[in-house]
């Protein structure tokens, strides 16, 4: 056992390499529960004799239950918590610090993808993951109280604000350098990386940042009043601060589940029926000016150096795991079509760009585009021509197997990159056992993050100040000769990113 000094008190974390100790479940901020629900997160009450953090902290309340992650139960209350993987005996480590995704619903930092002794053995950064609040805690809107005390939106964006405040003032102990820290991050993990990017409260923060599959746009404050609305009648109480504070979170989660169904069932609820995301953040102007893509294209955050990635078949996995909507006649894509405000011609282009795919594929091609691949590129792109340096790479590891072909979908790029991609529980996101090709796409992957973390250099060029410039493919070595894919971004030429919601 290790002991460490934080500013809160002395911790206590365990070897789980020769070279590295683990310490788990360390409070960065008070429970955000009781008094300080739906509240900006409040400092950790300090302690004295040595905390026993061994173990991952308890997660924030979800109905999910991810394999090899510790599950929420009614009454844990002290979910904001961060874990530290520190090279032993290192000081002046570069850190990344990891914010994890889920559709700002669901996930935990102590999903065993995102175990970060591999990044700390073999990289040499103390690797830093947290938990925020998601669902409803994290995302709802909550009106004011009756004496006008406003409730902030975007509270998971303040959760992880605290964490990196954390950072600064305490990784020093564990030998990070404070002044080289990188937030890093996937899908709704990666768009709370370009939101900390162009939020004031979060300047100076961080110095670089790695946004894979970068999900966008976020929502509209009408959109999330409207949800809810929604959550607090499906839960039975009253659409008011003091009820909703009232109600127990289990019962929040229960809604929430319960009108993200009815949206799912409900051809005609727009783009909810499609995949009925309830929470995102929320463009209040206030603790998020704009949405990301916006705020970076007007130079907000070009201070910080920019890693972004996506896969290129993100969304098949979505529609692997059941969670998004059949589409599967021409009128089902020309309604969803429609829903988006896709422009014309965008379809007719696919089909051409994919001849004799069935609509299934066409839909989930077109979709993973507008969700990650387009708006990943254009947050690349829109922070090099404000000045920043940004670099662009595309996940494309795809091989045959037993049922068909294994894709390279959402969230396959992200063992790889820790170097965790040889665990069972990642198995169904590799499509199978890994190969030896995936061990060396590993290794680079790996190492691309540890340099850019380090130095702000992945190991390619950056885009120059038109946006323009090489992109890395991530792919196993064997398949360097692959037919290129289909070019897809001229398509999507006239289309325009705004906040979602009336």
């Amino acid at each position: 056992m290790v002991v460490f000094r934080t500013n809160d008190g002395p911790v206590r974390g365990r070897r789980v390499a020769d070279d590295v100790v683990a310490v788990l479940g360390i409070p960065y901020a008070a429970p955000p529960f009781g008094a300080a629900r739906f509240r900006e997160p409040l400092p950790a009450e300090p302690w004295t004799e040595v905390r026993d953090c061994t173990r991952f902290g308890p997660v924030a309340p979800q109905s999910a239950e991810l394999p090899g992650a510790p599950s929420w139960s009614p009454g844990d209350e002290d979910v904001l918590t961060l874990n530290v993987w520190a090279p032993a005996g290192g000081t002046s480590l570069p850190v990344l610090v990891w914010i994890h995704g889920g559709a700002y619903t669901f996930g935990s930092s102590a999903q065993p993808d995102f175990d970060g002794t591999a990044l700390a053995r073999h990289g040499g950064l103390v690797v830093v993951t947290i938990n925020y609040r998601v669902g409803f805690e994290g995302f709802g809107h909550v009106p004011a109280d009756d004496d006008g005390t406003r409730h902030p939106d975007n509270r998971g964006l303040l959760d992880q604000v605290a964490a990196l405040r954390w950072v600064r003032e305490n990784i020093g102990a564990f030998g990070g350098d404070p002044d080289n820290v990188t937030a890093a991050g996937q899908s709704a993990g990666a768009t709370s990386v370009a939101a900390l990017m162009v939020m004031d409260g979060a300047r100076g923060l961080f110095r670089r940042a790695i946004a894979h599959s970068a999900v966008g746009p976020c929502w509209s404050a009408a959109l999330s009043r409207e949800i809810t609305e929604r959550v607090a009648a499906a839960a039975g109480v009253p659409a008011t601060a003091a009820a909703l504070a009232a109600a127990p979170p289990e019962a929040l989660v229960a809604a929430s589940d319960a009108v993200a169904d009815a949206y799912r069932r409900d051809p005609s609820s727009g783009h909810l029926h499609y995949d009925p995301v309830l929470y995102a953040p929320v463009a209040d102007g206030d603790v998020l000016p704009a949405d990301p893509l916006a705020a970076v294209a007007a130079g907000a955050g070009r201070e910080v150096d920019l890693l972004v990635c996506h896969t290129t078949q993100e969304y098949w996995l979505m529609d692997a795991v059941g969670s998004s909507a059949d589409v599967t006649t021409d009128e089902q894509l020309a309604r969803f079509a429609a829903a988006f405000a896709l422009p014309d011609g965008l379809l007719a282009g696919y089909r051409d760009l994919m001849p004799g795919a069935p609509v299934l594929d066409v839909h989930l091609a077109v979709y993973g585009d507008l969700l990650f691949a387009e708006y990943s590129s254009r947050l690349a792109e829109a922070h090099a021509r404000a000045g920043g340096r940004a670099f662009m790479s595309r996940f494309d590891r795809r091989r045959p197997g037993p049922d068909g072909e294994v894709r390279a979908w959402h969230c396959a790029d992200v063992p790889l990159a820790f170097g965790n991609h040889r665990l069972a529980a990642v198995e169904f996101l590799l499509g199978g056992p890994p190969s030896p090709a995936d061990d060396r796409l590993s290794r680079r992957m790996l190492s691309a993050w540890a340099e850019f973390a380090s130095t702000g250099r992945p190991g390619w060029p950056p885009l120059d100040a038109t946006g323009s410039g090489p992109a890395r493919t991530w792919a196993p070595d064997d398949d360097a000769a692959r037919t290129p894919l289909p070019d897809t971004r001229p398509l999507w030429r006239d289309f325009d990113y705004r906040p979602l919601g009336p």
